[in-house]
């Protein structure tokens, strides 16, 4: 039976120095980029990569945002905010990770699950071809994007596990909504978020 690590939205914007900066994210993304180089192949059959994707994301896109449904402009798609993490970013030049799914060219899409490969393919889709059962989850951030794909993972089907040691919040209280949320769905959690 094989196990996908699905990764998060690792990109520039969600780290230090980016638009939306979530603390911590750069050392997440260096962390994830050394997960994969061990177990690429071994403890994963495959490994996949989410992005936000923006071209005209409407509404998601506020001035003056509420940091729920509206955020700041943001991984604009051809901007420098949108590409991969420098930290993250070798792993995927470097062939360690399988597929990217692209997602919110005209929505929000905080979900994986709502994104595609450039050949048109759903995450979802491009699991189920190879045989995968279960995912890990992990990136950025949990109480938003990686929250977003472990639910909807399960309800596509998928078991699923968010890694907390691979993944890091925006605030205390909307990460702890989160656990309870994935408690309540049954996504296993695993790990300690990585302390600051």
């Amino acid at each position: 039976m094989s196990r996908g690590l699905i990764v998060v939205d690792v990109q520039k914007d969600f780290c230090e120095g980016g638009s939306i900066p979530v603390a911590g994210g750069a050392r997440i993304a260096t962390a994830i980029a050394d997960l994969v180089e061990r177990s690429a192949g071994g403890d994963y059959q495959y490994v996949v990569a989410t992005r936000d994707h923006h071209i005209d994301p409407g509404s998601h896109f506020s001035d003056n945002p509420d940091f729920q449904d509206s955020f700041p402009v943001h991984c604009v798609a051809g901007d420098e905010g949108g590409e991969f993490h420098p930290g993250f970013a070798p792993a995927v030049t470097g062939g360690k990770v399988d597929a990217v799914f692209f997602k919110g060219a005209h929505s929000a899409s905080k979900s994986g699950f709502e994104g595609s490969d450039t050949h048109g393919t759903s995450l979802a889709d491009w699991l189920r071809a190879r045989g995968v059962k279960h995912v890990d989850v992990v990136g950025i951030a949990t109480d938003h994007y990686v929250r977003a794909t472990a639910l909807d993972a399960v309800k596509a089907g998928f078991r699923a596990r968010v890694r907390l040691d691979y993944s890091v919040g925006v605030a205390p209280d909307t990460t702890s909504a989160a656990l309870d949320d994935f408690r309540q769905a049954g996504v296993a959690v695993s790990g300690a978020a990585p302390a600051e």
